[in-house]
């Protein structure tokens, strides 16, 4: 995982040293024109390979420090760029695929309200992302009948697939919370009894792989349509989202239940949603996600709350976060994770 970033001459004038925090979250912090859009620009681009973007960045040397005692140098002499992987003191010359291998990244920028069709024109991201997140919650609900699992040949007692089945309950449960479940064939009980795995042994071992392949295939789905929501709904007020029974995203007020359009959510409401689906749906564990100003029209007890959240979301999908903020509220009690930018003259 990215350690480390030194830039040098950028502007042609300022050199940074920025060295993450070990966890799963860093803040960094500056005044306006400090380069900190420009830097996180700088190594998104650069690690999702889009070279011609980091040759026209105003630099002359980008350093990324990995954990794993690699790094990545890159020299900008008037916009010719020179990519070297080092490692084990040897350096090997990096093209576009071989950068694209190395982390999978993932840019959140400020302006997340609209994104851009095949057509070029704008579209509301927030009902593009909800069309989509109900589109894959329809197809689970349909997706009920279960499949052949692959069994692993083991020799299983009847107690062990008893205890398997327990395993196999609890997250039937969770997937449960997020609006759909597999269909237990007829004849067959679940949970069954120790006696009844006696009684049909094959046919309900036959069941547990079945089962097993059913939650490895939607566990990680549910338990991100679990969060969001309760992500969401803390932080709401007034009104509780919740998944109605055809697999849309609903709003109600509390009080009189009253069904509320998304698209009449406030502009910080539709950042919310916007900002944790990128995180919870769209990016693969064991990313880097760079976040820009996530304080974009929230409140300033929202931006205190934020920082929790997004720990939380590092934490279950194994996230590494770079969060570049204005905004003193949003770091909050954790200036122990932040960074500052300070300019330094360049030799």
């Amino acid at each position: 995982m990215l350690s480390r970033i030194t830039v040098q001459g950028l502007f042609g004038e300022i050199d940074y040293d920025l060295v993450l925090k070990e966890g799963p979250l860093t803040y960094i912090h500056s005044q306006n024109g400090f380069g900190k859009s420009t830097i996180m620009k700088l190594v998104y681009n650069l690690l999702k390979g889009n070279l011609e973007e980091v040759r026209t960045a105003p630099f002359q040397r980008l350093t990324l420090f990995f954990d794993n005692g690699s790094k990545i140098i890159v020299q900008n002499r008037n916009q010719e760029l020179n990519v070297l992987m080092c490692q084990n003191r040897l350096e090997e010359e990096l093209d576009q695929d071989d950068i694209c291998n190395i982390l999978n990244t993932v840019y959140i920028g400020p302006e997340r309200l609209y994104l851009f069709d095949g057509d070029g024109h704008y579209i509301s991201a927030l009902d593009f992302y909800m069309d989509e997140l109900s589109s894959n919650i329809r197809k689970a609900i349909s997706d009920s009948e279960l499949k052949p699992g692959k069994d692993d040949g083991g020799n299983y007692t009847d107690a062990d697939l008893d205890q398997m089945f327990k395993n196999i309950e609890a997250k039937i449960a969770f997937i449960k919370q997020a609006g759909f479940s597999p269909d237990i064939p007829a004849g067959l009980r679940f949970p069954p009894t120790r006696f009844e795995i006696g009684e049909k042994r094959e046919k309900y071992r036959a069941l547990a792989f079945s089962l097993m392949d059913y939650t490895d295939r939607y566990y990680v789905f549910a338990e991100s349509i679990v969060v969001f929501k309760d992500i969401v709904n803390a932080l709401f007020l007034n009104k509780s989202v919740s998944i109605n029974d055809k697999g849309y995203l609903q709003a109600n007020m509390d009080r009189s239940g009253t069904v509320i359009p998304i698209s009449k959510f406030s502009s910080g409401e539709k950042q919310i949603l916007i900002l944790f689906y990128l995180l919870l749906f769209k990016t693969k564990p064991s990313s880097l996600v760079i976040i820009d100003e996530p304080e974009v029209s929230l409140h300033v007890s929202w931006q205190q709350q934020l920082g929790k959240y997004m720990k939380d979301v590092a934490r279950v999908r194994n996230l590494k976060l770079l969060v570049s903020t204005h905004s003193p509220s949003v770091i909050h009690d954790d200036w122990d994770l932040a960074v500052e930018l300070s300019k330094t003259k360049a030799d």
